[in-house]
């Protein structure tokens, strides 16, 4: 074949045959990106504060390139990138999009870009050396195909990735490729445009995903225009035009209708203080609390959860139980970016009750809309409250089908009895004041009222939950779950998930996750995904949901912060670590300073993180496991033990799940500062206790069995270190005997290290390579590669080993942040974080590259002087 055909342009895609000219013709997809209003950003965060986010910016770009097997061609005016499949330039799109918008959630703004995808015929040609020197792109790109994603992308609304029909028949075609994510995308025709300097007219169309993608009309400019009949042209028609409008300003003032409110889907509505003019008590809290869970069942309206409410008040100086009309609600609504207030009503009128609401625009508190339904005595009042509720979710724009899909009728999902919803309001009220003995009180009275309110089980269990006694909880769980089908549709998959977690908790992860797709403004959904793909190391699917969380409207956004702090650190992603971190403190305090001692401490800044942990609370048990690991970063081996010891010091519960996992740092503690005899018997009995809850459980609820199977995993891997290989084997044993544990991920992760380490150590590490390689996805443990690495060098394989030890090194981030058994492997990652550099240092020297070794080993010494190590960690 012709060399011209097989050869490869920069992009490293197959080039067209150059014509006589040096210029290349070839069938590409061009992606035009641009961010939207980008002079305002600089005037809003600085100079600085920009360079340091268009820096992150770039990154991002670098990222998805390689992701998507993109090229970037020109940056001068927003991004231009070459594709070889519109897949490819597709999937970078929507990746940007969710990229830019994370880079813009951390400083509290909004980025967004528009994007043009078009397929088509390019001509390529390379520029000279000198012209590149002098600033010309080493590649040039033009044709027909360039200004066509470019008109696309000038008329596309912030947000929008609009593409020509070509792309959209190619990419609709291979949407299987992206997997359930491309089957979840959204498609919509513009219909035809036209656009200056094009001879035919262009069907555009928009694609994106669901609650992200605007799926509005593009913007016409000078340069493009929908494609309309000549009779509905202003020139043709402006005779008629003014004919009609001299009768129609006339029918109109007539007949106008009431003032419209700019409400979109998945927009925030504020919930007033129902007024009760009845003169019956009983119907203020109940009504109110129906009203809500009517409500709530929309997926197109998102309602300010009380506890959000009561945060704003205290925000205004205004007391918790201030009246929430019309003024406070429309101030609520302004502040926290609510598009509406609804203000619902309770009265009797002609001996019947009417149920009535408004919909209120909180800049002008003016009734745009307003419903009513009447009903006789108390049975009616449900019935009436979801007329109300379906006919202003109608009037902010959802589809009538849409309400009868996700919605089920008030008796069903709630209770018949007044005093029973008025009780389970209460407890409402109650739980979003913290007060969770209470709320627990009021819920459990509900359920005498009425032993089907499933809603009433529900919220029980979150109480009993939440005052840490699991087994009740799980009983009042296994109520709700009998009575799901009383249950609205959100709280059914909650259910679900919930008693995974107790039942099957390898699919934990997957209910939370598809709770989180199904209903992704429903807060505690993102953030139990994010956290359970968390903690099986899921890092960058864990991002977004935690992201999302950070929202104006989450009462608990300080805590998802964290979250957001949590994986970005795991990441290695240090400054977005350090501000996320940081927000959180402001906002609720607490153990985020943790998280910033191990930020500081994974990039080697530990003046930085000696002077944070000087903040942590002494009375706190889990504040001294940060601490004893910065010890052993440090070399400082009889501080960390002292540092460990003093966590069991403080523990309140002594003989709870905590004194098993935080023992383990103890025992690895006291190794490291000689004392092998005491190491030795605090991780036997680590191993034994653990062992003896899992026994203690039988096949029961699954309530701590995951922390003690990985604690107990985690102990004897440090006994194995030491070597007492045989510590593995009553662990893996006692494991094997359940099944149900051993479908959790970090459980069947950590067992066949534990296996496939007792094989390298019994001198058969092809074998332990065997069980170790399938672990390599992404998602595994930092101790994974550990074994890994020790495996492929005592196999020969040295620059596999090498590549291993490098890793380790790296992933200072991960080995701080990785969480399991209460985070009780922290400080042997952190350990062995330290020893790559030595291992580094005697792989080198096993390939003959002295030097290089005599340089890794200065360094490996400069950190830990020979003199602080014990004599089992004595260069050989």
């Amino acid at each position: 074949m012709d060399d011209a055909i097989n050869a490869q342009d920069d992009t490293g895609l197959p080039q067209g045959e150059p014509g006589e000219d040096g210029h290349s013709r070839n069938l590409r997809t061009i992606l035009l990106l641009d961010i939207c209003d980008s002079t305002g950003i600089v005037e809003r965060l600085g100079d600085t504060a920009t360079a340091q986010l268009f820096r992150e910016h770039d990154r991002l770009v670098l990222r998805l390139q390689q992701a998507w097997r993109g090229r970037l061609i020109d940056r001068s005016d927003g991004l231009l990138l070459l594709f070889e499949r519109p897949m490819d330039g597709l999937g970078f799109a929507l990746d940007y999009g969710q990229g830019l918008a994370a880079i813009g959630k951390l400083r509290d703004i909004e980025l967004k870009a528009r994007a043009g995808l078009h397929v088509g015929e390019l001509l390529t040609w390379r520029n000279s050396e000198e012209s590149v020197r002098l600033g010309a792109k080493p590649l040039e790109v033009e044709g027909l195909a360039k200004p066509m994603a470019a008109r696309l992308m000038s008329i596309a609304r912030p947000g929008q990735i609009l593409m020509s029909a070509v792309a959209e028949s190619l990419t609709h075609r291979a949407v299987r490729d992206m997997g359930e994510r491309g089957l979840g995308l959204v498609w919509k025709s513009h219909g035809r445009w036209r656009f200056k300097g094009m001879p035919e007219t262009q069907e555009v169309f928009e694609v994106g995903e669901p609650g992200i993608a605007p799926l509005r009309r593009p913007i016409e400019s000078a340069k493009a225009r929908r494609a309309v009949p000549l009779w509905r042209r202003p020139t043709a028609m402006a005779a008629e035009a003014a004919l009609v409008a001299a009768i129609a300003v006339g029918g109109w003032f007539a007949t106008r209708p009431p003032p419209a409110i700019a409400f979109s889907e998945r927009d925030w509505v504020v919930v007033g203080d129902l007024r009760n003019l009845t003169g019956d008590a009983r119907l203020e809290d109940s009504l109110e609390q129906a009203f809500r869970i009517s409500l709530e069942q929309s997926r197109h309206v998102n309602v300010l959860s009380d506890l959000k409410v009561r945060d704003t008040l205290a925000r205004m100086r205004l007391a918790p139980d201030t009246v929430v009309d019309r003024d406070i609600a429309a101030q609520i609504a302004q502040r926290d970016g609510a598009r509406a207030v609804i203000l619902p009503t309770v009265s009797e009128v002609g001996g019947r009750l009417r149920m009535s609401v408004e919909v209120v625009d909180p800049a002008t508190q003016t009734t745009v809309y307003a419903h009513a339904a009447d009903g006789k005595g108390e049975a009616s009042v449900l019935a009436s409250i979801d007329e109300v509720t379906g006919a202003l979710r109608n009037d902010l724009g959802e589809a009538v089908e849409q309400i009868e899909k996700d919605s089920r009728p008030l008796p069903e999902v709630t209770t018949g009895s007044v005093d029973a919803l008025r009780a389970y309001a209460l407890a409402q009220d109650a739980y979003a004041r913290y007060a969770f003995d209470e709320a627990l009180q009021l819920y459990t009275r509900a359920t005498e009222l009425d032993p089907e309110f499933a809603l009433a089980w529900l919220g029980r269990m979150r109480s009993l939950i939440a005052t840490v006694d699991a087994p009740a909880a799980v009983e009042s769980l296994r109520k709700a779950a009998a009575l799901k089908g009383k249950l609205p549709p959100r709280e059914s998959l909650y259910v679900d998930a919930w008693a995974s977690e107790f039942d099957e908790p390898s699919e934990a992860t997957g209910r939370w996750v598809q709770l989180a797709g199904m209903y992704p403004d429903y807060l505690p959904g993102r953030g139990n995904a994010a956290l359970w793909l968390y903690e099986e190391n899921r890092f960058e699917e864990a991002l977004p949901h935690a992201i999302a969380g950070t929202i104006e409207q989450n009462p608990l956004r300080g805590q998802e912060f964290d979250t957001v702090g949590r994986v970005q650190l795991a990441l290695e992603a240090y400054p977005e670590a350090e501000r996320a971190l940081r927000r959180s403190l402001e906002e609720v305090g607490g153990s985020s300073l943790r998280r910033l001692v191990s930020t500081a401490a994974a990039q080697r800044k530990f003046e930085e993180a000696e002077r944070q942990a000087k903040g942590l609370d002494p009375a706190n048990a889990h504040h001294y496991m940060e601490q004893s690991s910065l010890a052993i970063d440090r070399a400082r081996f009889e501080d960390a033990r002292k540092l460990s010891q003093a966590s069991l010091r403080v523990l309140k519960n002594k003989h709870g799940l905590a004194s098993r996992y935080l023992a383990v740092p103890v025992g690895l503690s006291a190794w490291l500062a000689g004392d092998v005899a005491d190491a030795r018997r605090t991780l036997d009995s680590v191993v034994r206790a653990s062992l003896e809850e899992l026994e203690q459980a039988g096949e029961g609820v699954l309530v701590d069995a995951e922390d003690d199977a990985t604690t107990a995993l985690a102990a004897a891997l440090v006994l194995q270190r030491m070597g007492e290989t045989a510590s593995s084997d009553p662990v893996l044993s006692a494991l094997e005997a359940k099944p149900v544990l051993m479908r959790i991920p970090a459980v069947a992760e950590l067992a066949t290290v534990l296996r496939a380490e007792k094989l390298r150590r019994g001198g058969d590490p092809g074998k332990s390579i065997e069980l170790l390689q399938p672990l390599i996805t992404g998602a595994e443990r930092y101790q994974t590669r550990v074994a890994l690495m020790e495996a492929l060098a005592d196999e020969g394989r040295v620059a596999d080993a090498l590549e291993q030890a490098r890793w380790l090194q790296r992933r200072r981030g991960l080995a701080y942040a990785e969480l399991e058994c209460g985070g009780c492997l922290q400080a042997l990652n952190v350990l062995d974080s330290n020893l790559a550099i030595r291992r580094e240092a005697q792989l080198l020297r096993a390939e003959g590259q002295e030097v290089e070794a005599e340089r890794k080993l200065k360094n490996f010494n400069r950190l830990w002087p020979v003199e602080v190590l014990p004599p089992y960690f004595s260069e050989s």
